[in-house]
């Protein structure tokens, strides 16, 4: 059983079959997708699923932590397996290639922009859109 599916499980959510196989896209998959794209490749792979099962499934996972949501240039959720802990993302407009980064110096930043506002307890999610290396040089 993949990683994910047993945390979805401890996440106190059940196992189907529609799940299992949006997990298993999300398993296989190095860049963003949008949910349109992960039903694409289910329904070509013989999976009988709806779109909108595929978007409850994927929206289960973000709540549940076990998935990142990023909204594109073009206002479109993506969606995408990533380590857990918090991180940011360099994702590149053309193929989509998504690297996973820290950033000490945001988080300082974050923290004493907040602080000085007098906010605690303070969160953010920062992606960062660009050309990849092998993009540009194309």
């Amino acid at each position: 059983m993949p990683e994910a599916i047993s945390e979805s499980a401890n996440a106190g959510q059940r196992s189907t079959r529609q799940r299992r196989a949006v997990s298993a896209i999300l398993d296989d998959l190095e860049a963003f997708a949008s949910a349109q794209d992960i039903h694409d490749r289910l329904t070509h792979g013989g999976e009988k699923i709806g779109l909108s099962t595929v978007y409850r499934n994927l929206q289960s996972l973000v709540d549940a932590q076990l998935v990142d949501a990023l909204r594109s240039d073009e206002g479109e959720v993506l969606y995408r397996r990533c380590s857990s802990g918090h991180h940011h993302h360099l994702v590149c407009r053309s193929c989509g290639r998504t690297v996973e980064v820290e950033g000490p110096t945001v988080e300082k930043w974050a923290d004493t922009i907040a602080a000085d506002h007098g906010f605690t307890e303070v969160a953010h999610t920062l992606e960062i859109f660009g050309t990849c290396a092998s993009c540009r040089d194309a």
